[in-house]
């Protein structure tokens, strides 16, 4: 045994054999460590500190395609637009324009139900006014959220008609979707922030959830891109208690597995995910992009 072992270490020694390396996978502390880039415009969409955007552009003139852009962190208040910056700029250094929500969450006076609807309606809407302004094409305008902010970004892309209809976007992507409220409620994740975020139980507030679940929307009349992470041993399976749905009402969502994710990996632009991202959000924006990155049969 001991004969194999000095074998083993005297052929990696000399580069016969290339060990494969031990895959590190993110957890939120890496969050701290982010850089923060600069938007090119911060601008109000309501007269909260809350309700802003931050617009990053592309070089060139435009038209400029765009991601409304939602950030996660279970809807909660201490988690804010900060951590979601640097792949917005990414996205931006791509060549595609991103407007990046921040809004009213749980802790925040008037987050929860009705508030954080009501943000995430009026500043997708918002987007409309700044796209002459600043040659943003509205033809090709997806909404995509990490998270908590999938949650908003599929209930945006098909919004009840208590919210007055504004922007329509395309596409949705979806990155490590969490978006059945009664079934998240049931779990109690985050400590059952789902209770906070609409003021009680489905049992309590049906119509709420009806009116705000993910899944309460479906099926959604636009694609859906979904990144599901292999190690995000959280929130893999609701993201697929999702995609089960989906397909149940009808829908074809577009599945991008990503093998070498947990939770954090697909919103850092630095990670081996980034590539898998990009593509498919160039997939729903009808860019040019790679066929086999894109694959909707993916269980």
């Amino acid at each position: 045994m001991k004969k194999h072992l000095v074998f083993l270490v005297v052929m990696v020694l000399c580069g016969c054999v290339r060990l494969s390396p031990v895959l590190k996978i993110m957890d939120s502390s890496a969050l701290d460590s982010f850089p923060n880039p600069p938007a090119d415009h911060v601008i109000s969409y309501g007269e909260d500190r809350l309700q802003f955007g931050e617009l990053r552009l592309p070089a060139g003139q435009g038209p400029h395609p765009v991601i409304v852009l939602i950030h996660g962190g279970c809807w909660l208040a201490q988690y804010d637009i900060a951590h979601i910056r640097k792949l917005a700029a990414a996205f931006a250094d791509e060549g595609i324009a991103t407007w990046t929500l921040e809004y009213r969450r749980v802790g925040d006076p008037g987050g929860g139900w009705p508030g954080t609807f009501d943000d995430i309606a009026a500043g997708a809407d918002h987007l409309i006014t700044l796209a002459k302004q600043f040659n943003i094409d509205l033809d090709r305008a997806i909404v995509a959220g990490h998270s908590a902010g999938r949650h908003l970004a599929i209930w945006l892309g098909n919004r009840p008609a208590e919210w007055s209809p504004g922007l329509e976007p395309v596409a949705v992507l979806a990155l490590a979707p969490a978006a059945d409220l009664a079934y998240l409620h049931e779990q109690q994740v985050c400590e059952n922030v789902v209770e906070m975020l609409m003021g009680g139980s489905p049992a309590q507030y049906p119509q709420r959830y009806q009116l705000g679940s993910g899944t309460s929307r479906l099926p959604l009349k636009i694609p859906q891109y979904i990144v599901i992470g292999k190690y995000d041993t959280n929130w893999t399976p609701v993201g697929r208690r999702y995609i089960e749905s989906a397909r149940q009402q009808g829908n074809a969502p577009h599945v991008i597995n990503a093998d070498e994710s947990g939770h954090f990996e697909m919103i850092d632009p630095d990670s081996t995910t980034w590539p898998l991202v990009l593509a498919a959000a160039r997939a729903a924006l009808d860019l040019d992009y790679v066929e086999t990155s894109i694959d909707g049969s993916s269980q």
